[in-house]
């Protein structure tokens, strides 16, 4: 994506679509520290700088610049996603907000962790722990499927239909049965999900 492109997205991406993103690359151009700066007042998400050579004066320019981190080329796609869950464990062990639902047997991390239930680990897929999330942040509203969709998959959704979040909540649903007891998520035919706890 070109830098106007990126600029012109950032500007009218709708908050799930912003709140989808899990970090931001941005590789060597003229506007990157401009485009580091329109970020940041957008999205909390990680910005990493991909950089050409390395060199200590345009790595301390890069931080400076509100970039969360400098890497540098070649770099695996493996390394960016675990340095950008890495910023974002910082980011929310340092704000305190880590668990919102602090008083449900479910506990519910948004730095990458799983969730637990009674003080252990539930194991689930990365989609599912993600729908999870967006649940318990936006407790007690109802969400449509489609609202769901946009959260969790948001731009990158082109090749992917909407109804695999049925198959993705259906999952989870049974998960949090089986350990809980009950079913935490309330559903409604065609209205739509809603998270309403796990308390003892």
């Amino acid at each position: 994506m070109y830098a106007d492109e990126f600029n012109e997205w950032l500007e009218t991406a709708s908050e799930s679509d912003l709140e989808a993103v899990q970090g931001f690359v941005l590789g060597s151009f003229e506007e990157r520290v401009h485009s580091a700066e329109s970020i940041r007042r957008y999205s909390k998400a990680p910005i990493i700088a991909l950089s050409d050579v390395r060199s200590l004066e345009e790595t301390l320019e890069l931080f400076t610049a509100k970039f969360d981190d400098v890497v540098r080329k070649p770099v695996h796609v493996r390394e960016i996603l675990a340095r950008s869950q890495a910023i974002w464990r910082r980011v929310n062990a340092n704000s305190g907000k880590k668990i919102q639902n602090d008083t449900d047997r479910l506990k519910v991390f948004f730095d990458g962790r799983d969730p637990e239930i009674d003080g252990l680990p539930l194991s689930l897929p990365r989609r599912e722990r993600h729908i999870l999330e967006y649940l318990v942040r936006k407790r007690g509203h109802r969400l449509t499927k489609k609202q769901i969709f946009d959260a969790v998959y948001g731009i990158y959704s082109e090749d992917v239909e909407d109804s695999v979040v049925e198959g993705h909540i259906s999952k989870l649903r049974k998960k949090l049965r089986q350990r809980l007891g009950y079913d935490p998520i309330d559903a409604k035919r065609y209205i739509g999900y809603s998270y309403v706890g796990a308390t003892s």
